[in-house]
């Protein structure tokens, strides 16, 4: 095989695992074990808290004492482990332990895989910018395939998603040892690189303003992708509560609807180079929030019949929701800060966004959710829940281009123009 196919594979792969139970998990948490609102919103935490630490920490690892493809084998033969036991657990507090070990293993290998990749290619003599996006692009597939198996032979509220995802993360463990060499790139550990491989002198650019308001709204943003993430597919499961809705096809294969979403994101990518170059980033970023008002809108008023244009449209934009911040937000980053901290810097943005962001999203929609969303018998009431999170992007962006003050320059135009080439 050669070194383009091995990576597609393994990045294929990587997202499968993820696919196979992220978005599908709060159906089996609601309509299989019954646990509360509170508890579920201190599950989709895991990701946060792990996303905080363990990837720099992985990537010191990596650096200096072990290949960057033993690690990331490793740690998936350990996921794999983890995800096998969910099912034996049968309460919330246990299972929250459980997902947060695996958690643990699986966010550092997010990063890892790049690292991987890069190596492969540099090894190679390939160009990493032009040859690693289409790479990468199958992640996003690998996902998608998995939400259709998971959807596809009814395991949505099952056990077995956990148990597909534990049989891929094993072969994909036991398949990166094949992978080519990435061996550390630094043989001792002086002050600079540790302090820069731990991402502490991005920090400094707190003191600066536009930094600290950039990473502020990078903080909520993260917190509306994991509202999505969390109760999307879970909410096009309560139909089936309502009879005139219960044999529909956004009901007995939601998580077949939702993959319009990440179908989505793909498309997107080809449209944020005009965008950007059109409108610069501030305006991007203030498209993002407002497409993040109109997913969970949509949402608020939609249904499986007649309302299954709202659910559609919704999944459709969510792709310029997501691309557009996360994009965006990269490439402000690469045009405003010194190369000599690039990665760090690059590092306290996903900081910001996967791990307090998902955090703060997690807790705050599951109490919020519970307290005044959910009635006795267990039902949510959806609409309610819908359009408060759309109020909560809409005070995001009426807020945003008040307070983000930055002008779109040459040299952002220019880091465009060469991106989209």
């Amino acid at each position: 095989m050669n070194v383009k196919f091995r990576l597609t594979l393994m990045n294929f792969l990587q997202f499968f695992i993820w696919g196979s139970w992220l978005i599908t998990i709060g159906v089996y948490w609601f309509q299989n074990k019954k646990w509360s609102g509170s508890e579920f919103g201190a599950i989709f935490s895991t990701m946060g808290i792990s996303a905080i630490f363990m990837p720099a920490l992985m990537g010191i690892i990596s650096d200096r004492f072990i290949n960057a493809e033993k690690l990331y084998g490793i740690l998936h033969i350990l996921g794999a482990i983890s995800l096998f036991s969910l099912p034996l657990v049968d309460n919330p507090a246990t299972f929250f332990w459980v997902i947060l070990i695996n958690m643990l293993f699986y966010m550092p290998t997010l990063s890892l895989s790049i690292t991987v990749a890069y190596s492969a290619l540099k090894s190679a003599q390939k160009d990493v910018v032009k040859d690693y996006p289409p790479i990468r692009i199958w992640g996003t597939i690998g996902f998608i395939a998995a939400l259709w198996v998971v959807s596809l032979s009814g395991n949505e509220a099952s056990s077995n998603q956990f148990y597909i995802a534990s049989g891929v993360s094993l072969f994909l463990g036991l398949y990166a040892f094949t992978l080519p060499k990435a061996p550390p790139l630094a043989t001792k550990i002086d002050s600079k690189s540790f302090v820069d491989a731990l991402g502490l002198r991005a920090f400094t650019l707190f003191k600066q303003k536009k930094f600290a308001v950039f990473f502020f709204f990078s903080m909520f943003l993260g917190a509306a992708l994991q509202l999505t993430n969390a109760y999307g597919d879970t909410f096009l499961h309560d139909f089936k509560n309502i009879p005139e809705y219960e044999n529909l096809l956004a009901v007995k294969y939601p998580a077949i609807i939702m993959s319009i979403s990440q179908i989505s994101e793909t498309l997107f990518i080809l449209a944020i180079p005009f965008f950007l170059r059109k409108f610069g980033i501030k305006y991007v970023m203030l498209l993002s929030m407002l497409a993040w008002v109109l997913r969970f809108g949509l949402f608020a008023f939609a249904d499986p019949a007649g309302g299954l244009w709202m659910i559609i449209l919704s999944c459709i934009v969510y792709g310029m929701a997501f691309d557009f911040f996360n994009i965006s937000g990269s490439l402000f980053m690469e045009t405003q800060i010194d190369a000599s901290i690039r990665g760090s810097a690059q590092g306290l943005f996903m900081m910001m966004v996967n791990g307090f962001g998902a955090l703060f999203g997690s807790f705050t929609s599951g109490v919020i959710i519970d307290k005044f969303f959910t009635y006795a018998d267990h039902s949510k009431d959806w609409q309610g829940i819908w359009i408060t999170f759309a109020s909560y992007a809409l005070l995001l962006a009426v807020i945003f281009p008040f307070i983000f003050k930055y002008k779109h320059n040459r040299a952002e135009a220019s880091a465009i123009k060469a991106m989209s080439h």
